[in-house]
């Protein structure tokens, strides 16, 4: 961090000494900017469903919470957090579909990481204050680089350079101790061809679960060099992240006896009154009958150390040309490097599991005991992108594709073991294994103006991935005929062909109409192989997308709406079935679908008042689902297979209504934004006990700008969250098995953890613009 504090602190001197750039060298530069073509965006005449993030509107939230959170308005969207509030380990949805499912990019680059296909944003801590713009795509979308659009894409652009030179701090605090500082810099354009920027931010809260802290710190620098039709761009942007475990999340009988912000990660043992120590948080008595210490006087005992580390640095080198006006060239070089690793207290764990031999202690033979794993990664992800882009008076038309690899170790060490004699080694891995991924596609898409208004839309895209895992998985395998860790030796090719198609009718300046058919693949992520079956692999997945909206626009009103019908083949989906080890699995359904409509409106009256609303119906079915149970949900049990016909599809709820109220008046702004969730199903098996409940939640913005000598803007403001103080739960799991009766009778039972959210909190925030 100090190579980068001493790179800002030599950028803010320059600001006293770098040119000016001359009227006519800035506007050929804007101009030049505005002409940079991200190809895998939609436009006015892209027949799919998508919503533009501005900049201005993303630093209007950005006081600290994850980027999804400053996405939660857009239509269809869902947000979760581990930490309970917004900072740390936090995901989006979009139409029911997981982060798995959603393709990212930045400046046309993918961000989901390779081989799971989610994006961890607590690894881009405070990514939004150097993103220009956004635009969030919903089903298939365009043709895109990365991970399969199975639900949603976002496409992000970093910000364009200054003309001038400026500087920029933003700061909040408030509750749970959650505080964010950020320093953003830059030259404005020197000797009319070079410019540069740099941002360091620090993000730290010790969130709302229990222990849930989250430290983040991240940098982006950005240079370039600009001439009348050619710029590049070197840019590099790093996050480091410390948070401790919250994804266990706590049941409602937790909940009712520790309190909503339980957390059970890093538990080691209690200890009664008189400081007795117990391996679990009760006590039988002759009886049988449970006894809670905690409720005579007792205390829980959790590892300090129980964290999540990890380091990403990216980097990338973007090149644009303007042949002439028609013609343009993108070319982007990448490199992202990740290294981290987690630690975690485990109790009562057999040995063998970690390829450890028993040990004696106290004239006894030691097979199961207390100890502390590490699980670590190591990986980098490389390549490059490419588009060719024509724009005529009618035709609009690009040529694109990708070439990545990445490459990732995974391990894991035992650090300690209670009341082991003598020393680890701490060469030891218990398990290692080697993953890579090459990962290949090449597009064509055109918008041609068939007559006035009326366009057609064609999108044809040949994406190639081969997948290999080989090593040791971290699972040990009980039933093999010689036990031991689970082996991987996976090889698997995919092609894929993804054509889109569709019409888009301007009606007039104000009234717009589009359709689409689009056809998207999606190959398995990592889970899917190592906690799936050891002799069967998973199958890809296919999507066919149907969409159909209207728009209308003018100067004061905009309103549209947007119908779905998204049809699955082999969705991979949760069903119940344990592995050869007892792992959940998601295996391939036949059949699933999502569809709905989605409405959205807004008005701006010259007052200065804005309302905005967005609601979204759908039904989310896999159709006649099988589910798999096992007796106490031990491998090699009896399986109990029930047929439940359709089913809703977990996380997917019904309806989801965002809601925003705005008001500006010299300096004084004011919005009120809220959302409602339904009732959501944890499983896909429609258990009512397994379920999030609908809820409420509502946020009050406040600020003031104003300006003071030689200072361009100062802003202050408070947000309020969760207004109304909704107790609620974002996210959570489901599981299922059965006993059997006194009369040998399979008896079902169900349970469920709950990832609870803050209360009412506050942040207050100052923005100084120099």
């Amino acid at each position: 961090m100090k190579r980068h504090a001493m790179a800002v602190c030599l950028l803010t001197a320059a600001l006293g000494v770098c040119a000016q750039a001359q009227e006519q060298d800035s506007l050929r530069v804007i101009n030049l900017q505005e002409v940079e073509v991200i190809s895998t965006r939609a436009t006015s005449s892209t027949p799919v469903a998508f919503t533009n993030i501005g900049k201005e509107q993303l630093k209007k939230q950005n006081f600290g919470q994850d980027l999804p959170y400053l996405l939660s308005m857009t239509p269809s969207a869902i947000t979760t957090s581990d930490a309970g509030a917004g900072v740390g380990y936090t995901t989006l949805r979009v139409r029911g579909t997981d982060g798995t499912r959603i393709n990212v990019t930045a400046n046309g680059i993918p961000i989901n990481d390779a081989e799971s296909h989610t994006v961890f944003w607590v690894n881009l801590p405070d990514f939004a204050s150097s993103v220009k713009d956004m635009q969030v795509q919903r089903g298939a979308g365009t043709s895109t680089n990365g991970a399969g659009a199975f639900g949603a894409s976002i496409n992000m652009q970093t910000g364009d350079f200054s003309m001038k030179p400026y500087a920029e701090f933003n700061g909040s605090y408030g509750s749970f101790h959650t505080h964010k500082e950020t320093v953003k810099v830059g030259t404005g354009l020197i000797n009319n061809h070079w410019s540069f920027d740099a941002r360091l931010s620090n993000i730290s809260t010790d969130g709302y679960i229990d222990r849930a802290s989250v430290g983040l710190n991240s940098y982006y620098l950005q240079g370039g060099y600009y001439n009348d039709n050619t710029s590049v761009k070197l840019i590099t942007f790093a996050g480091k992240e410390r948070t401790y475990h919250a994804w266990n999340y706590a049941s409602k009988e937790e909940m009712e006896r520790y309190g909503r912000r339980y957390n059970s990660c890093g538990f080691m043992y209690a200890t009664d009154r008189d400081g007795h120590v117990y391996s679990k948080e009760y006590y039988k008595d002759d009886n049988g009958e449970k006894h809670y210490l905690t409720d005579e006087g007792g205390a829980l005992h959790f590892y300090d150390d129980q964290t999540d580390n990890y380091t990403q640095k990216n980097y990338q080198l973007l090149f644009n040309h303007n042949f002439t006006s028609q013609w343009n060239l993108n070319i982007g070089l990448h490199y992202t490097k990740g290294d981290g690793y987690y630690q975690e207290y485990k109790g009562e764990r057999s040995l063998a599991e970690y390829g450890m031999s028993p040990f004696e202690y106290n004239g006894g033979k030691i097979e199961v005991s207390d100890l502390i794993r590490k699980k670590a990664m190591d990986n980098w992800f490389g390549g490059g992108i490419f588009s060719v882009s024509y724009k005529a008076d009618r035709l609009h038309a690009s040529l694109g594709g990708a070439l990545n690899r990445y490459d990732g170790d995974h391990f894991g060490k035992v650090l300690w073991v209670k009341n082991y004699i003598g020393e680890l080694n701490p060469d030891h891995d218990y398990y290692r294994n080697n993953a890579t991924k090459n990962d290949g596609n090449i597009y064509l898409k055109a918008n041609y103006e068939l007559v006035s208004g009326l366009s057609a839309y064609l999108d044809l895209q040949y994406r190639h991935i081969n997948y290999k895992i080989n090593g040791l998985n971290d699972k040990y395998n009980w039933t093999a005929t010689t036990p031991g860790m689970q082996k991987l030796d996976i090889d698997e090719d995919f092609d894929f062909f993804n054509p889109k198609a569709g019409l888009s009718w301007q009606i007039d300046r104000n009234h717009r109409l589009y359709g689409s058919f689009s056809v998207a693949h999606k190959e398995p992520t990592r889970n899917n192989y190592t906690d799936g079956y050891f002799t069967e692999h998973p199958k890809a997945e296919r999507l066919f997308d149907y969409e159909l909206g209207y728009t209308f626009a003018n100067s004061w009103l905009h309103a549209g709406a947007n119908f779905y019908y998204m049809d699955y083949k082999d969705q991979l989906v949760l069903t119940g079935e344990l592995n050869e080890i007892g792992e959940a699995m998601a295996s391939n359904v036949p059949d699933s679908y999502r569809t709905g409509i989605e409405l959205m409106a807004g008005i701006k009256l010259d007052c200065g008042f804005q309302w905005d609303i967005n609601a979204t119906l759908s039904k989310n079915r896999v159709q006649n689902f099988t589910e798999t149970l096992f007796e106490n949900e031990e491998a090699g049990s009896e399986a109990w297979v029930i047929e439940h016909g359709d089913t809703p599809i977990a996380f997917s709820p019904d309806f989801i209504l965002n809601n925003r109220f705005g008001y500006t008046f010299k300096g004084f702004e004011a919005s009120l934004q809220s959302q409602y969730i339904s009732k959501q199903y944890m499983s896909n098996a429609k258990q009512e006990e397994c379920t999030l409940d609908a809820y409420f939640v509502s946020n009050l913005n406040l600020s003031y700008t104003f300006k003071l000598p030689k200072v361009k803007s100062i802003t202050i403001g408070c947000t309020i969250y969760n207004l109304f103080n909704e107790e609620y739960e974002n996210n959570g799991y489901a599981g299922s098995g059965y006993y059997l009766d006194d009369n040998g009778g399979k008896v079902r039972y169900n349970y469920a953890g709950y990832a609870a959210q803050a209360g009412t909190n506050v942040l207050g925030h100052i923005a100084i613009n120099f």
